[in-house]
């Protein structure tokens, strides 16, 4: 065998051993009983134990240098194992595997927190992920910015700087349209009593019409809904409350773009660098785009609004223009998950300012709810009711996903950019949207983006799948303006 084949075997069988990682994560969240918590931190910390270990053997360094690229592919699979190897090499074992213990045991802290709003009881735990993540940041960054270093974790190139210029581009636009939004009337918001059974049957025939492969995934029911794992086993989870089926609804669409992404890349590309979806941002914009400009759009609704009332009976909306305008409606709230498209990336931006700062250390994780609070009133207008509806929402700073927020944005411009491009090959989709038929889109999206996986870096990726158009800000914000302004006759 040549050195470039013994690579692919050891870089196999660690991927194996990371979606055993996943799995365990993902039961944690969905079935695992509470008092295994603490064994299964033990568990955790001992898998990322041995991966740490294959991710820094000298001997993956050393095949790395020896081998040679057969093809495209194998450059690809050669660059992004070298990223990888380059990253964990610089964190030392002993940290990479209290991480995994420790953001464990804080994910049952913040859920137990937020169910009791107890922003006191959670703080510990934060102070220790934020400890350990600051730690590794630094010893990735080596003598850089520790917040772009775990920035590369989810959007590999991708810097501070950077996004924050976008944001900049963006708040003045976004605020603009809210607040015309905001003084024009509203529209009625869908109202009753929903059942869970019926909900749930109505979020899988939308995953399967979106395209999901339910004999390679399940749903479950979790506290913040995710999907979990590649290839063959992809699994979602989404939430239900019984007076907002949009909550059920739109959180299964959102993670089913995730999901499929995953379920459609090349089974070439199994269990390497190259098999799973390139970058979180990319992960967003498949995501956002079947929540938003597919799941919101006028055709599609207009068949939700007919799938809703064989489902749930009779409404208080009482017509398909009514409950349009009800799915996309802007209004005053608190939780990211549940914003509406124009005020979603406001809630980005806030989180990515203050996650930086605590990165940086000039923000204390103990004034890190203040600091929330004071600027959530400042970019919202009105004050945070209780901590379940701020700082406490996400789940995010327990598991230590620190630099994973701005990849929500970069998603919603990458997706406006994939929307764009996506009507333009397809000018009778709206049509089908009609018809509850989202093949011409999901199919399009699986041969332009999510078939190639790691294949190109994100911001190629996303050009590539646009004809060569280099990936900005302009079609979402262009999206957003017509849509609302036609919703809210500005």
């Amino acid at each position: 065998m040549s050195a470039y084949d013994d690579l692919r075997a050891h870089l196999r069988q660690t991927a194996a051993l990371g979606e055993v990682a996943g799995r365990l994560g993902w039961d944690q969240q969905t079935v695992m009983p509470r008092g295994a918590n603490e064994q299964r931190a033990e568990e955790m910390a001992a898998i990322e134990d041995l991966l740490h270990a294959r991710r820094t053997d000298p001997r993956l360094g050393a095949l790395l240098d020896a081998a040679d690229a057969p093809d495209e592919t194998g450059a690809a699979i050669l660059r992004e194992a070298q990223r990888d190897y380059l990253r964990n090499i610089r964190v030392p074992a002993r940290l990479a595997s209290e991480l995994a213990r420790v953001t464990a045991l804080a994910q049952t802290a913040w859920e137990d927190a937020r169910a009791a709003d107890d922003v006191a009881a959670f703080l510990p735990w934060l102070e220790q992920v934020v400890t350990l993540r600051r730690e590794e940041g630094q010893a990735i960054a080596q003598g850089g910015d520790a917040y772009d270093a775990l920035m590369q974790d989810y959007e590999p190139g991708s810097s501070a700087a950077q996004v924050g210029a976008i944001f900049d581009r963006m708040r003045p636009r976004l605020v603009d349209l809210r607040d015309r939004i905001l003084g024009a009337p509203t529209p009625p918001a869908l109202q009753g009593h929903f059942p869970q059974e019926a909900q749930l049957r109505l979020a899988n025939d939308l995953a399967r019409r979106f395209g999901y492969d339910f004999n390679r995934g399940r749903i479950d029911l979790a506290v913040h809904p995710f999907s979990s794992g590649s290839g063959a086993d992809v699994r979602i989870t989404t939430r239900v409350v019984e007076s907002d089926p949009f909550n059920c609804l739109y959180s299964t669409l959102h993670e089913v773009g995730h999901a499929t992404y995953e379920q459609n890349i090349s089974p070439d590309y199994a269990l390497t660098p190259l098999g799973h979806g390139v970058s979180m941002g990319v992960h967003e914009s498949q995501s956002r785009i079947y929540e938003n400009q597919l799941g919101r759009s006028r055709a599609f609704t207009g068949w939700l609004f007919g799938a809703m009332q064989a489902e749930f009976g009779a409404v208080n909306i009482d017509s398909a223009d009514a409950f349009h305008a009800a799915v996309n409606r802007v209004h005053k709230g608190y939780i990211r998950t549940e914003s509406d498209e124009v005020q979603y990336n406001l809630h980005i931006m806030l989180r990515f300012d203050l996650e930086r700062a605590l990165i940086a250390g000039t923000l204390a994780p103990a004034d890190l709810e203040e600091a929330w609070n004071t600027r959530f009133a400042a970019d919202f207008g009105y004050k945070v009711d209780r901590p379940s509806n701020g700082v406490l929402q996400d789940v995010h700073w327990s598991v230590g996903l620190f630099g994973y927020f701005p990849t929500y944005a970069l998603g919603n411009i990458y997706a406006g950019c994939l929307h764009q491009a996506l009507r333009a090959d397809i000018p009778d989709l709206d049509a089908r949207l009609s018809e509850g038929d989202l093949a011409p889109a999901t199919d399009w999206l699986a041969d332009r983006v999510q078939r190639h996986g790691g294949l190109r870096p994100s911001v190629a990726t996303i050009t590539h799948a646009c004809g060569g158009a280099r990936p900005d800000e302009a079609p979402l914000l262009a999206y957003l303006d017509t849509k609302f302004a036609n919703i809210y006759g500005l």
